[in-house]
């Protein structure tokens, strides 16, 4: 079993441009425990009333690392400065590599917008290793009836495979390291593993719900449990409805360098970085 080595949770919630109200779960200080992992915001269940104008974050940079976008209910619209460009719907997951360098933005859908409703879902962070910091930028459009399942014994829900691998199952997303994200949806009296590789970092985050953890520790809502890096399993028992987000990875076990949306392994890359989107060189995006 891998055993907690503490339960954090989430910081206040706050708006990211006019559209997303998240809460952030991972900070820096908890990198060494996190990597590949260096940020996870959370959108909360909001209920956005109707508008001509979609609301969002328009034009910004990301340099050095890869953005996962996992979309539970609403939609949203993305386009990127490497062609990339499309649509979230309920259990899409959106995965870009920044890369050497890249321009987004992202806004709710149109027709979400103009109809109003639910927007839910989280962005996560991935480090990239230093020797693909520049590669080209990439754009992985993952819908939700390409994520594998698996069943939860007795008919009590699902793990939704989004990356890595779990009995034999493997999810559909490409990365540069071995990563494990699994999205597990639980009824009450559910009892099913969670396995991941031993020495990984490896988080658990109750989304909803309350769990027993191993047998022994109870995770309410708004928890984020992180393991010791030894053991291979996790034990999970369900006193209601639950939603389960698990990130396992291979730690990168490189220095980071930080600076807004730029994540390198320098300052003198930092700064490199800063030239090169003032340059231009991440390309164009209206």
């Amino acid at each position: 079993m891998k055993q907690i080595k503490y339960i954090r949770k989430a910081a206040p919630p706050h708006m990211v441009g006019d559209g997303f109200k998240v809460r952030t779960f991972i900070s820096s200080a908890m990198w060494k425990d996190m990597s590949p992992f260096l940020m996870l915001d959370y959108i909360e269940p909001t209920d956005y009333l109707p508008t001509d104008h979609p609301r969002g974050v328009d034009v910004h940079p990301h340099k050095g690392f890869e953005t996962v976008s996992i979309l539970w209910d609403g939609a949203l619209a993305h386009e990127d400065s490497s062609g990339g460009k499309g649509k979230l719907f309920a259990g899409d997951v959106q995965w870009m590599t920044a890369g050497a360098g890249i321009l987004h933005k992202e806004f709710h859908e149109e027709e979400f917008s103009k109809k109003g409703g639910v927007l839910h879902g989280a962005q996560l962070w991935v480090n990239l290793p230093a020797k693909d910091k520049s590669t080209p930028p990439a754009y992985q459009d993952i819908r939700s009836n390409n994520i594998p399942e698996i069943q939860i014994a007795n008919d009590k829900g699902k793990i939704r495979i989004i990356a890595g691998e779990m009995n034999g199952v493997k999810g559909p997303a490409n990365t540069f390291t071995r990563i494990n994200i699994f999205d597990a949806h639980a009824k009450a009296d559910a009892s099913f593993d969670l396995n991941v590789v031993d020495g990984d970092h490896t988080t658990l985050l109750v989304l909803k719900g309350t769990v027993l953890i191993n047998d022994d520790k109870t995770a309410r809502e708004g928890d984020m449990l992180i393991f010791d890096n030894s053991g291979e399993n996790i034990h999970i028992q369900t006193n209601n409805e639950t939603h389960l987000l698990l990130l396992s990875g291979e730690p990168i076990t490189e220095p980071v360098a930080a600076y807004g949306p730029f994540v390198m392994n320098t300052q003198q890359e930092i700064i490199q970085a800063i030239d090169d989107y003032n340059a231009g060189k991440f390309g164009h995006l209206n």
